[in-house]
């Protein structure tokens, strides 16, 4: 399976990503994208930035462990997957996903599995910081620890 993992503070372009990844796709019948973007929430003090930090190196391999493990639970021939670090402002994309694989059902399920550990294993930190100078950092979700949780056999 091809994989390419990266993570960094620039911005990415979802038609070009999707454009490398069937470069290394073979004969996949189904491409899955994800794009997730920084929610401004609804709270009384509006979020300025959402600041995510991360381990370098330490980050990547486990991305690259959890993208390994769909693999082998569904055919995916290629995935790419960008995780952006630093400052984001609400509205900015954050991660992307890309799931190669023969058929949409196991490419739809290799990309959920692939968000939903990325939520709860992959080594981020996140802080949100709002427009009045506050801050505080982001606990984990009881519901993204069940979404994960229904993936154990």
């Amino acid at each position: 399976m091809y994989c390419d993992i990266t993570v960094q503070t620039a911005t990415f372009d979802l038609g070009s990503e999707e454009l490398a990844l069937r470069a290394h796709a073979g004969d996949a019948g189904a491409l899955v994208a994800f794009q997730g973007m920084v929610r401004a929430h609804d709270e009384a003090v509006p979020l300025a930035t959402l600041f995510l930090e991360h381990y370098p190196g330490v980050t990547e391999a486990e991305i690259r462990r959890i993208a390994e493990q769909a693999a082998a639970r569904w055919p995916v021939s290629a995935c790419r997957v960008i995780h952006r670090v630093g400052a984001l402002a609400p509205g900015e994309p954050i991660v992307l996903v890309l799931i190669a694989a023969g058929h949409r059902a196991g490419a739809f399920a290799a990309a959920e599995y692939l968000m939903d550990y990325l939520k709860t294993q992959a080594p981020f930190w996140k802080r949100e910081d709002f427009v009045d100078g506050s801050s505080r950092w982001v606990e984990a979700k009881a519901s993204d620890d069940a979404a994960c949780g229904r993936w154990h056999d």
